[in-house]
């Protein structure tokens, strides 16, 4: 896994820290990270506040391959996004001509001032849109940031707009194994299985299940062989304590 793309997801938004709103993106990014061979590094939930917004992009922009931002691109005053990635790379903000006869031509004498406002970019020859069928509002990409509305819908619809433009390493493939076992009684055990494959990641998840104690074991690396040696070592440290390992939904 050393050496492959690496990215980061802004989710920008007062109403997911408020609990209003849950978000319902950053799960479908992940899975396609994973199948695009872009490693999901870190993601991060800040709010409508320009100051943080900017640094926390310019932070995330400079340490990962690529930077997802999803939020804040609407027509209302607390859609920031737009005006704040323009003033992270140090750019003005315009309308950009192509979304504008579109949005003239769609919305006719409906057109105002705050449905013109999705149609701001930063200036720049190196800045793209990321279209969608979803919507006639574009996202936009400058340099390693893609900018993308948080409707999920939308969303998803832009991030397989780009998916193409994302130069990915090899897919990350995943796999588990689960029992009614606690975690503590295969902790030295997983210890010792991730010390013999430090190339797969193994993660452990408890809960209770049906009034019990029940350990999950996912196993994520890009050799299905190695995961599946992880997972049958995990299996016989299950069955060595009476469990009955099996894969989990």
């Amino acid at each position: 896994m050393a050496g492959a793309p690496t990215a980061c997801v802004l989710i920008i938004g007062d109403e997911i820290l408020s609990g209003r709103t849950q978000d319902a993106n950053l799960k479908y990014f992940a899975a396609r990270f994973a199948e695009l061979g872009v490693r999901l590094k870190e993601a991060r939930v800040i709010p409508d506040d320009p100051d943080v917004i900017v640094e926390t992009l310019n932070a995330a922009r400079a340490r990962y391959s690529y930077v997802i931002t999803t939020g804040g691109i609407g027509p209302t005053h607390d859609d920031l996004t737009a005006a704040c990635i323009a003033r992270a790379f140090g750019r003005k903000i315009i309308r950009h001509p192509e979304v504008v006869a579109r949005m003239t031509a769609y919305f006719g004498d409906r057109l105002n001032e705050a449905r013109l406002k999705m149609a701001e970019i930063p200036d720049g020859p190196d800045v793209s849109l990321v279209e969608s069928e979803t919507t006639i509002a574009p996202g936009f990409r400058i340099e390693n940031v893609f900018v993308l509305a948080g409707v999920p819908s939308i969303a998803h619809a832009m991030f397989e707009a780009l998916a193409p433009q994302l130069k990915g390493g090899a897919p990350m493939l995943s796999g588990n194994v689960g029992a009614n076992v606690r975690e503590g009684d295969i902790a030295a055990g997983l210890t010792a299985i991730q010390e013999k494959y430090p190339a797969v990641a193994i993660g452990s998840y408890p809960s209770m299940r049906n009034g019990g104690f029940h350990t999950s074991i996912v196993a994520r690396g890009t050799d299905r062989v190695e995961i599946a040696k992880v997972l049958e070592e995990v299996a016989s440290l299950m069955r060595a304590l009476g469990a009955s390992p099996a894969s989990d939904p």
